[in-house]
This record gives structure tokens, sequence and C-alpha cells, in this order.
């Protein structure tokens, strides 16, 4: 059985919470109405999961999470508001050690929890079986010093340059800080456009690629328009969405089109990669999958690999949900295995001008 501590302070939200969960049949339940009883129920009840909201009395979510992972480290779901402030304190959340999230929609609470309840199952399931990552090591240090220097001036545009290749990340449960792991450490002049597809709401990406952008050297943009790709920026895709690339006036370019409904997740991974591969020669991709739980774009970045191209796969040691990368690796799509805080010197290493191409 799985024990999960519920921490709501809606008395109804805590029943209906509740009652998915027991209709699973494999999970304890013991529930709480505050911060301050959720740290107590922590250290007395013991959790595999804690489901989290962030504002509640006495003790709200965000201080009660630094104490829970201060005192008796566990993994969390936040269940947060879609609101820009809800999306704030779910970053400011992962930041702490949360390990994903669930966006509660708008409207009445059972309705809502209809709208949730298969996802929040599978994401606590996950949450389960995740590796925590309880210290802030790489950002927290980019941060401190971003706070004593200016940042770098953005990178100049270069209209109609044509881009030496494209790296493509795919990431889902406990990417926000892994892509701060990998993504701040790229220096403004790395020569190659990066796309990512993160698992994530509507609501978030916007607000993710401006916290992403204000850590990196790099410019990250969310793709909502077609964008011609151009070194020295990161191309985020728009939740709600699927990102893929595309020729127009002979130039690379992201574009944002309605989600596939052929495809289990979003923004998707699987079909950023099959785009890229029809439009960029394999020598000149570098595919990179991170950390979450499922199989989006295995399928594709393991071709990459088979048709010349390189690929990374975050290994077990780092990932907080080894689900995605295991599943490229099962395939024999992985060029490397590497832990998240060696893939920037990877990336930079491989598109160095003149770096030799896999054989």
């Amino acid at each position: 059985m799985t024990k999960v501590l519920i921490v709501d302070d809606s008395a109804l939200m805590r029943r209906q919470l509740a009652a998915v969960f027991e209709a699973e049949g494999d999970f304890e339940i013991r529930m709480a109405r505050n911060g301050k009883e959720a740290v107590a129920e922590n250290a007395a009840f013991e959790p595999d999961v804690i489901t989290l909201d962030v504002n509640m009395p006495e003790l709200d979510g965000l201080t009660a999470l630094a104490m829970i992972m201060a005192e008796r480290p566990v993994a969390v779901v936040m269940v947060s508001s879609l609101t820009q402030e809800g999306a704030l304190a779910t970053f400011e959340a992962l930041a702490l050690g949360a390990v994903d999230f669930v966006a509660k929609p708008g409207g009445t609470i059972s309705l809502s929890i209809d709208t949730i309840s298969a996802q929040l199952v599978s994401k606590v399931r996950a949450a389960a079986g995740a590796r925590l990552r309880t210290t802030r090591g790489l950002a927290a240090r980019i941060r401190a010093t971003r706070d004593r220097t200016p940042p770098p001036p953005p990178p100049t545009r270069r209209a109609g340059a044509v881009v030496p290749g494209v790296v493509v990340i795919g990431v889902s449960t406990g990417g926000p800080r892994t892509l701060e792991d990998i993504l701040p450490p790229l220096p403004a002049d790395f020569p190659w456009p990066i796309l990512v597809a993160q698992h994530m709401p509507a609501s978030f990406t916007d607000l993710f690629a401006r916290r992403m952008n204000d850590l990196c050297q790099l410019e990250v943009v969310e793709v909502t328009q077609p964008m011609a790709l151009e070194a020295g920026f990161v191309y985020l895709a728009h939740g709600g969405a699927d990102m893929v690339v595309a020729r127009r006036a002979d130039r690379l370019t992201a574009v944002a089109r309605p989600e596939s409904p052929s495809m289990l997740w979003h923004p998707s991974v699987e079909l950023l990669g099959r785009s890229v591969l029809e439009h960029c020669p394999p020598a000149q991709v570098v595919a990179v999958m991170l950390t979450g739980m499922g199989h989006d774009g295995a399928d594709s970045f393991a071709e990459i690999k088979r048709r010349g191209g390189r690929t990374i796969a975050e290994s077990q040691d780092t990932a907080v949900v080894f689900g995605m990368p295991a599943e490229l690796i099962a395939r024999k799509g992985a060029t490397v295995v590497l832990p998240c805080e060696r893939i920037a010197n990877q990336l930079q290493a491989w598109t160095r001008v003149g770096a030799p191409c896999p054989s």
C-alpha cells in the first residue's frame, strides 16, 4: 500500500481527493487541514507521497514544504491553481524539492476532481518511486552569481543565418529543476539552437520561459507563433500545443500546432523528434532525454541515433523519474548515459566547430 497524506484547507476538497485514491484500492490515506498539521503528520504517518495545497491558514504550503524537506524529505505533488499566482508558487515549490504538480482547474470542486483524477493518481504513483533531489547545487550558485553581476547581453540576431545543427530536449516530471542544471551553464554563444518539449499546461509555460530566461545566458522564448531558429536561443514549446520543426522560406522554423490526439503527452516529444528527423540531417542533431514518466520521444530519439545522430539519456543516478530515459536506453537509443550535471559539458563538446560526428 502506498501511504498518501492529503493536505488541503478545504474539507470538501480533502474528501474528494481521498475518494479518488480510495477508489484505486491500493492507497492508505491520511489528511491534514493546513501546513502545520502536514509537518506533524509527515513525521507521525511517514507517508510515501504528500499532495499539498499552497494557500492554507496557520502555515502555508511553501513554508510547510520547506520544513518537510528539512525534517523528513518525502515526494510531494503540489495541487496548484491555474492562475499566475498559482504558477509562481508551483515553481517555488519545485525549487524547494516538490517532485511534480497537478494544475487545479476552476469550477465546482466535484467537476474539478473529475478532470484531474486520472492525472493525479498517475503522478502520485510516479512520485512514490521518484528520486528526491534535495540540494540546489549548480542552480543555486548560478542564482547567487547573477545577484552580483549584470546578465550578459542577448545574442545578436542574424537574419537568414544558417544554423549548423539543432539540440532537442524532451523532459517531463522533475524537468524544471533538471533544466536549471543544464541550460544556465551554456554560454551565450552556444552555436546550435535548442528546442525543449517539457510536459506542462498552457498557463505555466510562459512563466517558466521567463524564469529560465532570467537564469540563462541564452535567450529563452516560448513558441506561440512560428519562429525561425537561431543560435543563442532556447525555444520552449507552448503548453496546450505541440511544437514541431518545419522549413519556411528555406529556414528551419519552430511552429506551434494544436495538440495531436494520437499522442498521450503534450507538448509531444515524439512529434518534435519526428519533425527534426524530417527536416535536419541526423548527424547535425543532438537529442537529450531527461527525467519523466512514460515513453514520450523514445522512438524518434532512438531513430535519430540509428540514422547517425547523437543522443543523451539522463542517468538513473539523477533522474527524478527514470521512465523516459530508461525507455530510450531500452531501445538502444542512447549514445551516452550521463547524470544531469554533466550534460551541459557534453553538449558543448559535441557542438564545437570541428567536433567529430559519431561513426
